[in-house]
């Protein structure tokens, strides 16, 4: 059988909105390591503009 998996913004580990919280649950990898990309893609602006965009599109689980 086939696990259904979908995208949430996470409720327990979450900072700010919970957008890189829930993707880290949903790939399996920290959620750090996923905020570390978040932080390097927000030096050149498009890690800003794609959190917002999580932040608004993404339900919360």
């Amino acid at each position: 059988m086939t696990e259904n998996k979908r995208l949430f913004r996470s409720r327990n580990n979450r900072i700010f909105c919970g957008v890189c919280g829930g993707i880290g649950e949903y790939l399996g990898v920290d959620a750090n390591v996923i905020r570390i990309a978040a932080v390097l893609l927000s030096c050149t602006g498009t890690g800003v503009i794609a959190y917002i965009i999580g932040a608004v599109i993404l339900p919360e689980r």
